[in-house]
C-alpha cells in the first residue's frame, strides 16, 4: 500500500495519556545512536502471563486531532527531524506519553526508539512491543495500512476512567500476519470485550468501538467502558457502532477480526479480550471508581459498596 502525505507534526495530537504511572515507566537515560535492531529479551509477565499480545492500557482521549504523526520513519532520523521537534515541544508531557504508546504499537518487542530534547536537555527512550507498522518502524514512511493499525491499537488502549488493567491485543500487522499470542493468554483472558478500528492521523480522524459479545447486567461495570457503548466524556472521540460480529469479518480460528467496515470504508482492527476478575459486581465490598453511592444495587447505585449518598 503507498504511502500520503499528512499534515505535519504542528498539527497536534489526539491522546491524553491518564494515569500513566501504573504502567512501566519510560526510561530517560541518555543515549547517543537509536538501537534499530532487535535485542534478545525475554518475555514480560504478569502474574505468570506472558505479555506477547497483552498490553496495560490506561489510555484517555480528549477528542483533539492526531494527523500530526511523523510520517518520516521511526528512526533516529525521523525523530530528530525539524518538525518532530516543533510538534514534540508544544506538549512534552503529553506528547512523551503518546510516544510512549506509538512506539509500543508500532515497532516490535526487544527494538527501542530514543529522542533527545535539546530544550530540555531530556532523553526519552521508547519501548516497542506489538510491532504493528514493519515499515514504519524500520525507518520508512508509514502507508496507510499502518496507520489505520496503530490507530486501531491506540484505541484499544482507552480506558475513560484512566486505570490499568490488563488486556489481550489481537489482530493482523500491517503486512498481515498475526500478533503472537498464546492459549494461556486467551484462557486467562477469557472474556471477548470490543473491537477497535480508524484513522487519527487523517485530516477529519475517525475512531470506531464495536461490542463482542460481552453483556453486563445493571450490577456488573468495567473500567474499559467505551466498548460497552459508554457516553462518558474519556471515550470521546470513539464512537460507538454495535456488535463487531456484524460488521466486522474473523479469522479462520475464530479468535479475533481481520476487517471491519463502517460508512463503506474497510479497516483493519484491534480485537481485545479482558479478564473475569476485571469485571466489578455492586456487593463486593469495594465502591470501585464505576460505582457510584446510593440506596440500589445497580452500578450507578451501589449502596453495598459506596453507601448512601
Amino acid at each position: 500500500m503507498t504511502s500520503r502525505v499528512l499534515a505535519p507534526w504542528a498539527l497536534a495530537s489526539v491522546l491524553l495519556l491518564g494515569g500513566a504511572s501504573g504502567c512501566a515507566p519510560d526510561a530517560t537515560f541518555p543515549e547517543e545512536s537509536l538501537p534499530l535492531q532487535s535485542t534478545a529479551q525475554p518475555a514480560m509477565s504478569l502474574n505468570g502471563i506472558e505479555l506477547n499480545g497483552i498490553e496495560l492500557n490506561g489510555t484517555n482521549l480528549n477528542g483533539t486531532n492526531l494527523n500530526g504523526t511523523n510520517l518520516n520513519g521511526l528512526s533516529a532520523i525521523g525523530l530528530n527531524a525539524p518538525d518532530f521537534r516543533a510538534w514534540f515541544n508544544q506538549d512534552v508531557t503529553r506528547h512523551a506519553m503518546l510516544m510512549k504508546y506509538v512506539v509500543q504499537c508500532a515497532v516490535p518487542a526487544g527494538q527501542q526508539r530514543t529522542f533527545m530534547n535539546l530544550q530540555t536537555l531530556t532523553t526519552y527512550t521508547w519501548s516497542g512491543a506489538l510491532g504493528l507498522a514493519p515499515d514504519w518502524a524500520s525507518g520508512q514512511p508509514a502507508t496507510t495500512a499502518e496507520l489505520r493499525i496503530v490507530s486501531a491499537c491506540l484505541a484499544a488502549h482507552v480506558n475513560p476512567y484512566g486505570q490499568h488493567v490488563s488486556i489481550s491485543v489481537l489482530g493482523l500487522d500491517a503486512k498481515g500476519q498475526p500478533t503472537p499470542y498464546t492459549s494461556e493468554e486467551l484462557e486467562s483472558h477469557g472474556l471477548r470485550e470490543g473491537c477497535f478500528f480508524g484513522d487519527l492521523f487523517q485530516n477529519e480522524p475517525v475512531l470506531f468501538v464495536g461490542n463482542d459479545g460481552l453483556s453486563l447486567s445493571s450490577g456488573e461495570s468495567t473500567s474499559r467502558a467505551c466498548a460497552q457503548g459508554s457516553t462518558l466524556q474519556g471515550c470521546a472521540p470513539l464512537v460507538h457502532v454495535g456488535q463487531c460480529e456484524d460488521i466486522c469479518t474473523r479469522d479462520a480460528s475464530g479468535t479475533f477480526y481481520t476487517s471491519c467496515t463502517w460508512n463503506g470504508v474497510t479497516y483493519p482492527p484491534i480485537t481485545t479480550r479482558v479478564r473475569q476478575a476485571d469485571l466489578y459486581s455492586c456487593g463486593d465490598g469495594v465502591c470501585q471508581v464505576t460505582e457510584r453511592c446510593g440506596m440500589g444495587m445497580s452500578a450507578a447505585s451501589c449502596g453495598l459498596d459506596c453507601g448512601s449518598c
